[in-house]
């Protein structure tokens, strides 16, 4: 799945965790593929699920 990366910032913001929002800012492309940044989004505490479930693209 495809998802720009502000939405997984504004999920993070979201959750309160601005910290980790400003790491995904400098951490992953501005179009973010769940699958090859799979490690990248467990670092920041998101799972593809958690994308799925919230975005419907």
């Amino acid at each position: 799945m495809q998802i720009d990366k502000q939405k997984i910032m504004d999920l993070l913001t979201d959750r309160g965790d601005e910290a980790k929002a400003k790491q995904a800012d400098s951490d992953l492309p501005d179009q973010v593929d769940t699958d090859e940044h799979r490690g990248a989004l467990e670092k920041l505490g998101v799972s593809p699920a958690d994308l799925a479930g919230r975005f419907s693209l």
